[in-house]
């Protein structure tokens, strides 16, 4: 609906609508930090697997090791499920949790 059709419509003609406030289930990936990868590693890991800019995957990698774990990415399953398959086949820690967001 455009601004001028809500414009020119009278009150007695406009649509109901409702708005459905849906949770919609996003997963992420989360990467563990351990004792035996490097940072260089995760960053290169963090790059080529999820697409990270370098910048990106050092701050990700930092925030592992300070926290214990990072969230690394975020979307649908089917997307994340090939990407930490690759992170974990290269040696480092990673599950796939699922976010609830409203």
């Amino acid at each position: 609906m455009t601004y001028a059709s809500i414009l020119s419509t009278k009150p007695w003609e406009q649509e109901d609508s409702d708005v459905l406030t849906e949770r919609t289930h996003r997963y992420c990936i989360i990467v563990w930090n351990d004792d035996i990868n490097s940072f260089e590693w995760v960053i290169m890991t963090l790059m080529e697997v999820c697409g990270h800019s370098e910048e990106q995957a050092e701050q990700c990698a930092f925030i592992i090791h300070n926290n214990g774990k990072y969230a690394v990415k975020e979307g649908s399953f089917e997307k994340l499920k090939p990407m930490c398959d690759a992170i974990t086949e290269r040696g480092i820690n990673a599950t796939i949790e699922q976010n609830v967001r409203q």
